[in-house]
């Protein structure tokens, strides 16, 4: 058993359809301190393209994807923000240090926005996750312009000496791609997860089955 960060090169890029399919997947549990935009429904499942209405937060989604145990959050916000601003608009006060993985050893742990993503104007999500020394698994696209937006993040990451686990990547197949991240990211790929046409519980856990290895988590 282990934890892991889940982050993103961008927002929208599928997290927590991937934490979902990787909390099925191991059994692990799930936590994501940081929601925003609880007001109102959010594009939170994108990956499949037939869900509406979408749930009021990504704990939502894990319980309906994945029967596993989700954690709540240290701070829920109203607004389809990033963090920073949007407890700004809350009249909220973030305060980082208070933001502390639970003590689970087979959890998920759900970052917003991408890597850079600021939780207040002064600590971003990277500088969380190299606090945390949690392994950091980058979920990233697969089409023009995910080399660079995937090797800026894993840059990013190992700058601030932040753990980096793989790269799971999200989208249609392009082997050059994934391979090229791969390789120039000097880095370990852990799977692909394509877009579902039809997003439940059962078909994302054939996918997960079929384009990831449970030894890769040991």
């Amino acid at each position: 058993m282990a934890r892991y960060v889940i982050t993103g090169t961008g927002t929208d890029i599928g997290k927590t359809v991937l934490s979902a399919g990787l909390c099925g997947f191991l059994g692990y549990d799930y936590w994501k301190p940081l929601q925003t935009g609880v007001a109102g429904n959010l594009p939170n499942a994108a990956i499949g393209k037939a869900q509406h209405p979408l749930p009021d937060t990504d704990a939502d989604v894990i319980t309906r994807l994945a029967a596993v145990r989700s954690y709540p959050e240290t701070w829920a916000l109203t607004q389809p923000l990033s963090p920073h601003r949007a407890a700004e608009l809350d009249g909220i006060s973030i305060d980082p240090d208070r933001i502390d993985p639970p003590a689970d050893d087979a959890l998920i742990i759900e970052g917003a926005g991408g890597v850079l993503a600021p939780v207040t104007r002064q600590v971003l999500f990277a500088d969380l996750f190299a606090r945390w020394q949690i392994p950091v698994i980058l979920a990233a696209g697969t089409g023009l312009g995910t080399i660079s937006y995937s090797l800026t993040a894993l840059e990013s990451l190992r700058a601030r000496g932040v753990p980096v686990h793989g790269v799971a990547f999200i989208g249609e197949d392009n082997p050059d791609n994934i391979a090229t991240i791969g390789q120039i990211g000097r880095v370990r790929v852990l799977g692909r997860l394509p877009i579902l046409p039809t997003l439940t519980r059962d078909s994302l856990q054939a996918a997960m089955a079929q384009g990831f290895d449970k030894g890769d988590f040991a």
